[in-house]
């Protein structure tokens, strides 16, 4: 769960964790741990501080405060660094790094053990993946993580539903990985958006000229482009309740159009800049579940919509060249195909806007 640092959010951040070391450590009612991380180009410099119970429990040791002792501490330093580094993975653009972990220190003020450790990547990575439950036995478990690099400070929180976090360098390093996640990540949702894929599919039966199916297609990408952007930057977020029955709407729509057209005036184009605009707050839904990186917005941005663009070419190419090879046979089978094509998307339209009114949790 990543968290953006805005003054309000970081000091509820630090109340949090201020709170919780605030209670008793004999009942243990705060199941948390802090992790920062500090950037120097390859290396990164780590501090753990874990609570005596956690420990306590792996270690089998009672009381917990037995581990105030410097000297049962350092006695168990080994085994809690090799335990820590087992379960906690950082990486650096996807490769594992090793930690090296120094003797424990004791932090009697919070009743915890504190862990300096450095890692080293080969070169500078574009991208720091931090993953793990330090303490499966506790499913309430969270982690605290604060990543520094110069000034800046970007927060999250690791728990039992939340078990990564990946944090973007601002380098060139940085928006180069933000490129290569999020432009597949925009192919992708293309490709197994059934909805989206039928839409397009509906545009493009009719056929038509080169110049013409690219100008549906770019009002389409102009159009979703917007509300994407605006959704993705929290300006404006209707509820999914109302944008997902709409998708379904657009989609019977496009399909009676071709069928209720009858040559006249092409319309195309109209339709997917103005059904776009619903469409991109669809896309939006899925950006905002991969939590964008907040010093690198616009890049995702871009670079997700890039990938949306990709996925759409492709469907576009080869729906376009199947219907073109058709329609050099045969014209009146091609005029079948697409009638037929319209009115399996109008019912697949009306079984989605059903499915999505009536029936949100599925049928």
């Amino acid at each position: 769960m990543h968290l953006k640092t805005p003054p309000g959010a970081r000091a509820a951040f630090l109340l949090i964790a201020a709170l919780s070391l605030a209670q008793p450590a004999s009942a243990h009612p705060v199941p948390f741990s802090y992790l920062d991380l500090r950037l120097r180009g390859s290396a990164i410099e780590g501090t753990l501080v874990a609570h005596i119970a956690d420990l306590a429990h792996d270690l089998k040791i009672e009381p917990a405060e037995r581990l105030l002792d410097p000297a049962v501490a350092s006695t168990h330093s080994r085994t809690m660094g090799e335990t820590l580094s087992r379960r906690l993975v950082i990486s650096g653009d996807d490769h594992a790094l090793a930690l090296e972990f120094a003797e424990a220190e004791v932090a009697a003020d919070r009743q915890s053990l504190r862990f300096l450790f450095r890692a080293r990547a080969a070169s500078a990575p574009g991208r720091i993946s931090v993953e793990g439950e330090l303490f499966p036995y506790d499913p309430g478990h969270r982690t605290f993580v604060n990543v520094y690099e110069g000034d800046a400070l970007t927060q999250a929180i690791l728990d039992w539903e939340h078990q990564r976090f990946d944090y973007f360098v601002g380098t060139a390093q940085g928006r180069l990985a933000v490129v290569k996640r999020f432009i597949p990540a925009g192919v992708e949702h293309i490709l197994i958006g059934p909805d989206h894929i039928l839409f397009l599919i509906g545009l493009l039966l009719p056929g038509g000229s080169l110049r013409r199916l690219a100008l549906i297609v770019t009002a389409f990408t102009v159009a979703h482009t917007i509300t994407l952007s605006l959704a993705a930057l929290s300006l404006l977020n209707p509820p999914a309740s109302f944008i997902e029955p709409a998708i379904a709407l657009s989609i019977v729509y496009v399909g009676a159009d071709n069928l209720l057209r009858r040559g006249g005036r092409d319309a195309r184009a109209w339709i997917a800049f103005a059904f776009g605009f619903i469409h991109g707050f669809g896309f939006a839904y899925v950006l905002r579940e991969m939590d964008l990186p907040a010093r690198a917005l616009g890049w995702s941005l871009f670079a997700f919509n890039a990938g949306v663009e990709i996925g759409q070419l492709l469907i576009v190419a080869a729906v376009a060249s199947a219907l073109a090879g058709l329609r050099s046979r045969s014209e009146v089978l091609t005029r079948r195909l697409a009638v037929a094509g319209s009115w399996a998307i109008v019912g697949a339209g009306a079984f989605w806007y059903i499915q999505r009114v009536f029936f949100p949790g599925g049928i």
